[in-house]
């Protein structure tokens, strides 16, 4: 049994932002923040204060996490990024909205004596004295206090307040990680009302102290405990908070659904995994068909999810391609026009988009990679459009002369022909590279298809069923979006996105095998229609191979897990490395290049990526995957690797990264493979060795317990992660108790319909279905699950 808690972000758009530079415009960007940790950041759209970005990420928090933040920022090339505002959604905010928050929301400006974050550790007790009780208060130390200064450090003391009292702790130089251990006694009267109040700030000798948070105490509940121990989250300066008018910063529309699962073992989902299964396997047709009750009971807007929750469970159950053929078949069954064939948001069609992403992501970029890289690299200023071409000077300096507008077409259908060229060239050589469950699926589509629409009239339409998934919800959408599809780590610009959509236009004009609709379109599209109807023979070429080659792999090869298959790297990249040995100052000069390669078994480094690789860690020995402090090493994107050598002694490998995202990307990988490892570090020091102390906490002991806890359950879902089939199973479970009145309802027609046959209800698929969701949720009440972690004081209480 186990607590899943997960955050699926969408990151739409923003409207109406202020300009941040002297062009009037901005350059934003969103940073994404779970509890005040950078997670995510996206690409930057340019020159726009309405921009796009329309990212995905479903990211792995701890039971405890408190709110997540997205901060809006415009780039800057020769200066820091300017704060823009910020939407911050707390974790009761996600609660109070089951099916995800929605919409749009306006960003409020960042206020500093808002900006806390960290935790301080206290000792609190009431005391006999001599005279009355004493209210005791040990401040022993804190963690991941807010950098205040330039330094990325902060100088924090505590404040200690009660009854007009004040006392305070000393002064702990440069850390966020500080300690203190001193205690502070006040004089406890009977039916004492008054709060304590522990306050951290970070000291300045020229400017005002800075406000770090703070945590406020009810004494009367503290009297009833006599004495708490633990660490407790600072909270903002409520009074201090500013009057703001809401929406002249911009806005921001979201979509961030909150998921807390508790996950049962995989006997319990095995009575529901076993009857979805047997229907798959079955492929029975007609109204007492679970598979098609399902899609029946499901509604628009939650039938991507269903559908890649089926696809992800049968895909571990060794039957994606049963599923999505009976799909084939349900969808073929109630289509009576060939050309509205997989045109809507079906179940069928939602589950192949689901399929191709997760069997045929590493085929896409093996296929589309270079091509795009090439866009990317080129530039090149390609219209077909005549009303949007822009005429430019071209010609040697001196000898500048305008551009026609003919030129600038004909050289456009030229570069666009040489990228379809490449893609087509690429795509022919490919049919044995596509992974072979992929293959399997779309041979049993075309035969599918082929079967209810035959004759001369409907040849092209067994094709188009293929193309309509290929090219028209795969490989198209991909060459528009590159970044979404993990093919670039940014946005096009505005030149090279205008690019990607012709060339990704004339990709669906081939998935539509050139027919006279999709030509009547866009009528400037022409120039290029001697290259589309080359490219439709050469498709429906490499369709035909695609499809006639035989399963010679074996029906038990097909029914895996493609991922599984010849084990790929988990993940792969150039990485900075820097082995400390304590000695002296470290700088960013000290680090080298290295390619570094993740497998299940350990962490490689070699020159280039062909070269020999070398295990620097064996997968086994590592211990925590984390960040480090940005002041250790002049960088923010560096991470540390601690594991244990032969003679067991704790080592740390420091690895820097390009940017946050790769950071994120290369710890969550880390702590995906190691999760399962012995002797995992609960706690870690964020800083260095230096000298002979730790630049964090300033402790003198090298082996000293870590002064920060490791945030090991803190991941992101990527495209290439092992399937989890508990989680999947315990998710439709949710969405099937979500309609389980609807299924009711359904069981109850089906069982007065007289030409639904006899039935007999121990036989009956709908009823058996109930009968294991009620057991489900019997499960579900008397597993511990429900019950989270909290801070340990229950006492503790904001001033409202």
């Amino acid at each position: 049994m186990a607590k899943r808690i997960s955050l699926s972000i969408r990151i739409v758009e923003g409207k109406n932002l202020p300009a941040k530079d002297i062009t009037g415009s901005s350059d934003p960007y969103c940073i994404v923040k779970v509890d005040n940790e950078p997670i995510i950041r996206t690409a930057t759209v340019w020159k726009t204060l309405c921009p796009f970005w329309g990212e995905d990420y479903q990211v792995h928090v701890p039971p405890t996490f408190h709110s997540v933040a997205f901060e809006v920022l415009d780039e800057d090339a020769l200066s820091r990024d300017d704060v823009i505002g910020k939407v911050c959604l707390t974790r009761e905010t996600l609660a109070s909205h089951p099916k995800g928050f929605s919409g749009w929301a306006h960003l409020t400006e960042v206020n500093p004596d808002e900006e806390v974050q960290g935790e301080i550790h206290l000792r609190l007790e009431v005391a006999p004295g001599t005279h009355s009780r004493l209210l005791r208060c040990s401040v022993l130390e804190a963690r991941d206090l807010a950098p205040k200064d330039w330094n990325g450090t902060s100088d924090p003391f505590v404040r200690v307040r009660y009854k007009g009292r004040t006392q305070e702790t000393s002064v702990v130089k440069k850390s966020c990680y500080p300690r203190w251990n001193e205690t502070f006694e006040f004089e406890l009267e009977d039916g004492a009302t008054e709060a304590l109040c522990v306050e951290a700030w970070d000291w300045d000798l020229v400017s005002r102290n800075d406000f770090l948070g703070k945590v406020v105490v009810n004494v009367q509940s503290l009297c009833a405990a006599q004495q708490e121990e633990g660490w407790f989250r600072l909270q903002p300066h409520q009074a201090k908070q500013r009057l703001r008018v809401e929406g002249n910063l911009g806005s921001l529309q979201l979509e961030v659904r909150l998921r807390d699962e508790t996950v049962l073992p995989s006997s319990c989902y095995q009575p529901l995994v076993q009857l979805l299964c047997r229907e798959v396997k079955l492929g029975s047709q007609g109204p007492g068909q679970l598979i098609q009750i399902i899609e029946e009971t499901t509604s628009t807007e939650c039938r991507q999810e269903v559908a890649t929750s089926l696809l992800k469970l049968f895909l571990g159950q060794g039957l994606a391609r049963d599923f999505l053929d009976l799909l084939f078949q349900l969808e073929l069954s109630r289509t009576s026009e060939a050309n509205t064939l997989f045109r809507s948001n079906s179940l069928a069609s939602k589950s192949m988009e689901s399929f191709l992403k997760v069997a045929g992501m590493r085929y896409l970029h093996s296929v589309l990679g270079p091509i795009i890289d090439k866009v990317f690299e080129e530039k090149k200023y390609v219209e077909l459009d005549p009303s949007k071409v822009e005429v430019k000077d071209v010609g040697c300096s001196g000898l500048h002369r305008p551009q026609t507008e003919t030129e600038v077409l004909e050289q456009s259908v030229q570069t666009l022909r040489a990228h379809l060229a490449a893609l087509l060239s690429t795509l022919r050589g490919s049919v044995r590279a596509c992974p072979a469950l992929v293959r399997a699926t779309f041979r049993q589509l075309f035969r599918r298809v082929r079967e209810r629409f035959p004759g001369a009239q409907h040849q092209h339409v067994p094709f188009i069923a293929v193309t309509s998934f290929l090219c028209l919800r795969f490989f198209s959408p991909a060459i528009m979006s590159p970044k979404l599809f993990h093919l670039r780590e940014r946005h096009a610009d505005a030149r090279t996105s205008r690019t990607l959509l012709l060339l990704a236009k004339a990709v669906q004009s081939m998935g539509n095998m050139d027919t006279p609709v999709s030509r009547a379109k866009e009528a400037w599209m022409e120039p290029l229609q001697p290259t589309v109807r080359q490219g439709v023979a050469q498709l429906k070429d490499f369709i035909t191979k695609l499809v006639d080659l035989e399963e010679k792999e074996g029906p038990a090869e097909l029914d895996l897990h493609p991922l599984s298959l010849h084990a790929p790297p988990v993940k792969e990249g150039p990485l900075f490395i820097h082995r400390t040995k304590g000695k002296g100052p470290l700088t960013s000069s000290s680090f080298k290049k290295l390619h570094f390669s993740l497998t299940t078994e350990a962490l490689s480094f070699a020159k280039t990526p062909s070269s020999k690789k070398s295990a620097l860690i064996k997968l086994a020995n590592i211990r925590a995957a984390e960040k480090v402090e940005e002041k250790s090493f002049g960088s923010s994107h560096v991470m540390q690797v601690i594991y244990t050598d032969d003679a067991g002694r704790l080592q740390t490998a420091y690895l820097q990264c390009k940017c946050v995202n790769e950071l994120n990307q290369w710890l969550s990988a880390l702590r995906k493979v190691s999760v399962n490892n012995t002797g995992l570090l609960g706690s870690y020091h964020p800083g260095v060795f230096r000298g002979d102390k730790w630049s964090c906490c300033h402790q003198r002991d090298k082996t000293d317990l870590g002064c920060d806890k490791t945030r090991s359950r803190v991941t992101l879902q990527e495209w290439n992660d092992p399937i989890d089939h508990d989680l999947e199973a315990q998710l439709m479970y949710q969405h099937l108790l979500g309609v389980e009145a609807a299924l009711r309802k359904k069981h109850l027609e089906l069982r007065r319909d007289p030409e639904a046959g006899p039935k007999e209800v121990p036989e009956d698929s709908l009823a058996q279905l109930l009968h294991v969701l009620q057991e489900l949720r019997e499960a579900h009440g008397h597993s511990p699950g429900g019950l989270h972690l909290s801070e340990p004081c229950h006492f503790l209480q904001l001033q409202k």
